[in-house]
């Protein structure tokens, strides 16, 4: 079996849009005289309805309710800091990698549409077969949803794809649509369901998964 398909999720894999977001919460937290705890991370990275778990969690904190202009300011601060972001080490490379062997390869983010897509023009990244995103299924990662729809689209059997994540959430997204699945986390640390765990995207040998 040859890979015929690539799925590549987007915050935290093609960009670390991720970094931002985090760094934009321990600045939220921060303004609060309030330390973001790193293990909240983990339950919010790959995560489309995170922001809910860290309003809960500042709510206990505060004792108080949070009001939606707190979310607004770090959501804007998130955009300000993701817009600074390059791709990640190997993108390019992959990329090319996967077209000289003629692997079509799709995004598949939880994000909206207009983010990816925002983010795909700004780091001039093109040539994809299909992008999903959030709009594209009405449950996000971990369902599997989101890469059920990406294999409609590809035409391939799950065992003919390959998934590339980040996160655990992604990770088991991917595995619940029954691809195999590759990590590169963009923070050192296990991710728990991979088939691999690489450091970058170019050591990624397509080859390999024949």
């Amino acid at each position: 079996m040859a890979v015929r398909a690539l799925f590549l999720d987007f915050d935290g894999l093609i960009c670390d849009t991720e970094r931002a977001a985090l760094r934009a919460w321990q600045e939220l937290y921060a303004s609060f005289d309030l330390e973001y705890p790193d293990a909240l991370w983990v339950r919010m990275a790959g995560n489309s309805r995170g922001s809910e778990v860290a309003l809960a969690d500042l709510r206990v904190k505060l004792g108080r309710t949070i009001g939606p202009e707190v979310l607004a300011w770090q959501r804007g601060r998130r955009a300000q800091l993701a817009d600074l972001e390059p791709a990640r080490p190997g993108v390019p490379e992959l990329l090319t990698a996967a077209a000289a062997r003629g692997v079509p390869v799709s995004v598949v983010s939880s994000s909206p549409a207009r983010w990816v897509g925002h983010h795909l023009t700004r780091l001039r990244l093109a040539g994809f077969s299909s992008v999903v995103t959030g709009e594209d299924a009405a449950l996000h990662k971990p369902s599997p949803d989101l890469y059920r729809v990406a294999l409609r689209r590809a035409g391939v059997p799950a065992g003919e794809a390959l998934a590339v994540e980040d996160s655990v959430i992604g990770v088991r997204a991917a595995k619940a649509a029954g691809l195999a699945c590759v990590a590169v986390p963009g923070r050192p640390g296990p991710v728990a369901g991979a088939d691999a765990v690489l450091d970058r995207l170019d050591l990624l040998d397509l080859g390999e998964w024949t």
